[in-house]
């Protein structure tokens, strides 16, 4: 517990460690923060190598959820669970039952949902032990499809903060690190507007047929960092920017759907230093958190688009905002949300 409460990141309220033999669960649910509401974010499993990593992942993804929730407009806060596991061999209906009692022990305070090593289907399995899930109405589709829109209308914003007001999508050079649940949705939507395209994944089959439907070009996982494009899109793992990588950076704009993609809140500065505009991730990303918002307080759906399509216009402001002052666009939007989380409301003439 010393290693707890002497980490770096430990700002929370409460941090959950859950063993249950028999299914094998392993897990550790944070809660940043829920003074504007329940706390709300996903569920991510994976083989970490050692509970400090795990311990790391959670504490950092659940204090970016309370950012995403505050500057995103809606009233949760912000909380994230990891499951040390490998999703392709451990995962089992007794493993995620195991979780979902663990939910359920923290009587609403935390709300799961997917994330990277689950699926909606998990979360359905999940959601037969514990009311406490969201993402899982089927009439509103895969909340990944409202990530990738809410990026499109931040990368649209980028691009006419930097360019002008009058440049449109066509023509725009894109590279997309990822093209899983969002990446790939979002080339899809990218294309559709006439963007020119490099992709990457591990996957090199997903990537190859993905690259041959929308005409685009194939680049290495490492490679495409350095691509001459106008856009570099990160949407696979965070962590990716690091005062190494971003020397190989060529694109002037990072707008991209991974979370804590900035290895360090110092590499935001870095950037900026560098004339690269930065769209900090839990702004550009916010879209399929809003998505569970419209679902688990039964919003009227016709909003959504008008609501995905803001997070445009929160990331001019922050752009403003760090002209106006110097600061990296991530402590810019990092001072708005906490701003909003210490009036302890959604500050809707901002968000909206």
């Amino acid at each position: 517990m010393d290693d707890l409460f002497k980490h770096a990141d430990f700002r929370h309220e409460s941090v959950h460690f859950f063993r249950d033999r028999p299914s094998g669960l392993e897990a550790i649910i944070a809660i940043h923060n829920t003074r504007l509401g329940p706390a709300i974010g996903g569920c991510r499993m994976r083989p970490y190598e050692s509970t400090s990593t795990a311990l790391g992942d959670v504490l950092r993804l659940s204090q970016s959820m309370t950012y995403k929730c505050a500057i995103g407009g809606i009233p949760f806060g912000g909380g994230k669970a990891v499951v040390v596991a490998d999703p392709a061999r451990d995962k089992t209906d007794e493993l995620l039952h195991a979780f979902g009692n663990a939910v359920e022990s923290l009587n609403g305070r935390y709300i799961t949902s997917f994330d990277m090593g689950t699926t909606m289907d998990d979360v359905r399995t999940i959601g037969e032990v514990t009311a406490h899930v969201g993402g899982i109405d089927v009439a509103s589709g895969n909340a990944s499809a409202s990530t990738a829109q809410g990026l499109l209308a931040c990368i649209d914003a980028s691009i006419r903060y930097l360019l002008g007001d009058e440049k449109s999508l066509h023509g725009i050079r894109v590279a997309i690190q990822g093209v899983g649940n969002v990446g790939g949705r979002l080339a899809r939507l990218l294309s559709a507007r006439g963007a020119k395209l490099v992709l990457a994944d591990v996957d090199q089959q997903l990537v190859s047929r993905m690259a041959e439907e929308l005409g685009a070009d194939l680049a290495g996982s490492d490679e495409i960092m350095s691509a001459d494009v106008d856009v570099f899109s990160p949407c696979a793992l965070g962590g990716i920017l690091n005062v190494t990588s971003i020397t190989r950076i060529r694109a002037p704009i990072i707008a991209g759907g991974a979370n804590n993609q900035l290895a360090s809140s110092s590499i935001g500065k870095e950037l900026k230093d560098r004339g690269v505009l930065y769209a900090p991730d839990y702004l550009a990303n916010a879209g399929g958190i809003i998505d569970l918002h419209y679902q688990l307080n039964r919003e009227p759906r016709a909003n959504l688009q008008a609501h995905l399509h803001g997070l445009g216009d929160i990331l001019r402001r922050v752009y403003k905002r760090s002209d106006e002052t110097g600061l990296a666009t991530n402590a810019v939007a990092d001072e708005i949300a906490e701003e909003i989380v210490r009036g302890g409301r959604i500050d809707s003439a901002f968000a909206n």
